[in-house]
């Protein structure tokens, strides 16, 4: 493993994700939604957890595997740069959407991350009303 991938792992402990089905499933079904033109975030407070989890859906019409990949990866370092914006007992579920993987190989890491904050604030604004 190269520095990069294990401080991506850092970045976010697995323990922050949501990893089942039972639980996107929930975050989608029942929670609220905030998109943009390439991203969708999905948010509901959480039952009984006390820290922010967060589960990436990256679906085939993104790309390839080498591309959806590229792209869970780059949204996972996005998020943690925003991490301040998650609110603790809730989960969020960002959904990529087509064009994500070319618009974010064009305009640049900064775009994205610029992107999720976005989507993380809006969420915030909401929860707060």
């Amino acid at each position: 493993m190269t520095g990069d991938s294990a401080s991506a792992h850092e970045a976010v402990p697995r323990r922050g994700r949501l990893t089942r089905a039972a639980e996107f499933d929930a975050v989608t079904q029942l929670g609220r939604a905030v998109s943009g033109r390439y991203l969708t975030l999905r948010y509901r407070k959480a039952e009984g957890g006390a820290e922010a989890r967060v589960g990436y859906a990256v679906p085939r019409r993104v790309g390839g595997a080498v591309d959806r990949n590229q792209v869970k990866r780059r949204l996972r370092e996005a998020v943690a740069r925003n991490e301040e914006l998650l609110r603790p007992g809730t989960d969020y579920v960002l959904i990529a959407r087509p064009g994500l993987a070319a618009a974010a190989e064009a305009q640049g890491f900064a775009w994205l991350a610029g992107q999720v904050e976005e989507l993380l604030r809006a969420a915030a604004e909401a929860g707060e009303k």
